[in-house]
């Protein structure tokens, strides 16, 4: 795909990540057509994602009153094979929450990206935690009637993550590819340096998996998750990306149809 324009800046800071395994038969009716599910060690993860997204600013400009708030996520991983016969991978998500409207409306409409607008809030205590003070972040949003919340515990200094490691399979992905309408899929690049984490003292999820992400993923996210971390972030630039992909022949079957997940409760 030639490198396209920048649409969006911003800053990611404090990325709360807790990892959970799923069966692959969950995941596979979102995967996007030209991809397949990627995995770490055998295990297929699944990730609940909470940051900051702070001086945010599309195709260079901020927009009073959006410029910082917090996203919720929960993604995969796929990876795609490049024609040099190396793998491209990259994140897919499942769900995306955010505070504004506004931002919900721009993310479906450019990238039909599956975000959500709920009433979000977030708590940091990282004063001292870059000198190995235990530090706390933890990020809550309202849907269905609750309050839901995730939160992650830390000790010690942040480093660079051994590039083997679990932590770097889950922080260090540059591309998504997201499903559109038409069945199709649009890739597009994320741009910043690799992150230094934060190891977890403690972790935990609080939420009605259910009514939040359905009822196939409350089992699997019902449990403690099998690694959590905190990523200090950074700042990011976001590509156009583009709708074409250039595939093996393997993978250049038909695309499927458009499935998503429906919320109730929620505002696009």
């Amino acid at each position: 795909m030639p490198e396209s324009r920048p649409f969006l800046t911003a800053s990611w800071r404090y990325l709360a990540m807790l990892n959970y395994e799923v069966p692959p038969s969950l995941l596979r009716p979102l995967v996007p057509w030209g991809t397949e599910l990627d995995t770490w060690g055998g295990a297929t993860v699944a990730s609940m994602v909470g940051f900051r997204f702070l001086d945010t600013r599309v195709v260079g400009i901020p927009i009073p009153g959006h410029r910082d708030f917090d996203e919720v996520n929960l993604r995969f991983y796929v990876r795609r094979p490049c024609e040099d016969g190396s793998w491209r991978r990259a994140v897919v998500f499942v769900r995306e929450l955010v505070p504004r409207r506004a931002i919900a409306f721009v993310a479906r409409w450019f990238y039909n990206e599956p975000y959500v607008a709920v009433p979000m809030q977030h708590e940091l205590q990282m004063d001292g935690a870059l000198d190995g003070q235990p530090g706390r972040v933890a990020y809550a949003w309202r849907l269905a009637d609750r309050w839901h919340r995730l939160e992650v515990r830390i000790r010690g200094r942040p480093a660079m993550p051994d590039p083997t490691s679990e932590a770097a399979f889950i922080s260090e992905h540059y591309w998504g590819y997201t499903v559109q309408r038409d069945g199709g899929c649009k890739e597009y690049r994320v741009e910043h340096p690799p992150w230094r984490v934060w190891e977890a003292a403690g972790a935990q999820l609080d939420c009605d998996v259910k009514a939040v992400y359905g009822a196939g993923f409350a089992e699997c996210l019902g449990v403690q998750p099998r690694s959590a971390f905190l990523a200090e972030g950074s700042a990011v630039t976001v590509y156009r990306g583009g709708d074409s992909m250039e595939l093996p022949e393997q993978f250049s079957q038909k695309p499927r149809p458009n499935k998503r997940m429906q919320l109730t409760g929620a505002s696009v």
